[in-house]
């Protein structure tokens, strides 16, 4: 048995990789807007504005931030052949690949021990992305494939609509992720839908409905459901 074999995305050029030497990146002072020093200890001036090519700018952020990203978020070019004045989206299939792996194996190597990264991509290339994406960051550090609706007006123009992307999250290491993740708080506005009627201990809280489909559920995926109130309900 060969143990050097694994499941992984092939495609035409593949195995060809561009030679790139060590960049570094080097400040136009007439396009930087920060004060020429800092005056005290919490100034930042770590924010950074590249122009040129991406692959080449991550080969110079490279050399500095090897391991101390926290968090990665990319927009690739769907691939639609969408017309856009700074970019190709409409590349051979194999070239795309190409281009997203170069790339998505120099952005593993800044990500931090705690860090993920998050990529936009729609239908017309997601599968693929995705397979490639746990060929690069493994298949283990996949966190979720997060849908989010970009259109919620009515799809007229075909029996199935195309109004959902995705965004595939993955992390250096899950379990840290996980343990150190950042909640977001509620703001007021969208904590109105939790009350309080019966003055829990635990604070403000949201009933959802508990059924199964009617016709689908067995005896055995029946068992009670002890409320707040400690009122007892029958579920599935």
């Amino acid at each position: 048995m060969n143990n050097k074999q694994k499941l992984e995305l092939t495609w035409i050029g593949k195995d060809k990789r561009p030679k790139l030497e060590p960049r570094i990146l080097l400040e136009d002072p007439s396009l930087s807007y920060h004060a020429k020093h800092k005056v005290s200890d919490n100034d930042q001036f770590d924010n950074k504005l590249i122009f040129g090519d991406n692959l080449l700018a991550l080969k110079a952020l490279e050399q500095v931030y090897f391991g101390k990203v926290k968090c990665i978020y990319i927009d690739p070019p769907y691939n639609t052949g969408s017309a856009f004045a700074h970019f190709d989206d409409g590349l051979e299939h194999s070239i795309w690949l190409s281009l997203m792996r170069d790339r998505l194996e120099i952005l593993r190597e800044l990500l931090a021990e705690d860090g993920s990264i998050w990529v936009s991509i729609d239908d017309n290339e997601a599968h693929y992305l995705k397979v490639m994406m746990d060929e690069v960051f493994g298949r283990r550090n996949f966190i979720a494939s997060n849908v989010w609706q970009k259109r919620y007006s009515r799809e007229n123009r075909e029996a199935i609509g195309d109004v959902h992307e995705y965004l595939f999250v993955y992390a250096k290491h899950p379990e840290v992720f996980k343990e150190n993740r950042n909640l977001v708080t509620l703001t007021e506005q969208q904590a109105k839908v939790y009350r309080n009627p019966n003055n829990d201990p635990l604070g403000r809280w949201r009933p959802i409905p508990m059924t199964a489909q009617e016709g689908h559920a067995t005896s055995e995926q029946f068992y009670e459901v002890v409320t707040p109130i400690w009122k007892e309900t029958s579920t599935t």
